[in-house]
């Protein structure tokens, strides 16, 4: 009896910064992108789930992840990115705070949970996004909530043990996402003066080009989700790069014109169809 063939994983584990990227947007798809990039190679499976925190995907890992074994396919990247729910402050109108230490303790409890390292994966820790508070507290009043349920400077607090989780935890590589998209907005917004408020604080900042990074100011334009996905496209892709010849190496299943059953149809081999 033949065995199903299984594809490697690259998983993208988070909250809804991840859900939304597998939507398209000005006409780019994050997820779609990096599986074009790996295609016959891996499997990108989405495991954003909107609202999550740290707890909450604790909770769910053990049903997401299994441990190796018949017919479990294996889990070669995993790419984790939580804290912009963790970060909302505790006001009587939301319950997804998590405490800064808690929260630090959570991550690396997922990036070290058994299900996980039994496969031996490549596990990158992404910092959550920046924050513009200045949009954020106009949307959450709108929605009745009596004030703004983060602010920029708690969030920049959570993309901060991010990093240092990553840089405390073997084997793991940080993707500063946070870095990536402030730098951008910086270099884009005129006049911007780095010893003076934060872009997106309301004591005394502007929204700048975060306007345009974070339009509802949390969640990801397809800019940033461009600027996202270079950050990653380095990591999953230097072993298979070259000429197109040689991006076949990796192949789950053998490109056509080196298939076995070709043999008894030699005859077509070096021929398109």
């Amino acid at each position: 009896m033949s065995r199903q063939t299984s594809y490697p994983q690259l998983v993208l584990f988070g909250d809804s910064l991840f859900q939304a990227a597998a939507s398209i947007s000005d006409g780019f798809s994050f997820q779609t992108a990096l599986q074009s990039q790996v295609l016959r190679r891996l499997d990108v499976v989405n495991r954003g789930l909107s609202g999550y925190n740290t707890s909450n995907a604790l909770s769910v890992l053990p049903q997401l992840f299994t441990p190796p074994g018949p017919g479990v396919p294996h889990l070669k990247y995993l790419f984790v990115l939580f804290g912009a729910n963790d970060a909302a402050v505790q006001i009587p109108t939301n319950f997804q705070h998590v405490p800064l230490d808690k929260y630090k303790a959570n991550l690396k409890r997922i990036i070290t949970h058994p299900n996980i390292t039994a496969h031996k994966p490549k596990i990158f820790v992404v910092t959550p996004p920046p924050l513009d508070e200045i949009r954020v507290t106009e949307i959450d009043k709108a929605n009745g909530h009596p004030a703004a349920l983060r602010r920029t400077k708690v969030s920049a607090s959570y993309s901060e043990a991010a990093r240092q989780v990553a840089a405390e935890t073997p084997g793991v590589t940080l993707l500063d996402l946070q870095k990536a998209l402030m730098d951008r907005a910086i270099e884009k917004t005129p006049g911007f003066n780095p010893a003076g408020p934060a872009l997106g604080d309301p004591e005394g900042g502007v929204r700048g080009y975060l306007e345009h990074l974070l339009p509802d100011g949390l969640h990801l334009s397809a800019e940033s989700y461009r600027i996202f996905y270079e950050l990653v496209r380095p990591h999953v892709e230097t072993e298979w790069a070259g000429t197109p010849d040689e991006d076949r190496v990796g192949y789950v299943l053998p490109d056509w014109r080196e298939a076995s059953w070709l043999e008894e149809d030699s005859h077509l081999k070096g021929k398109s169809l």
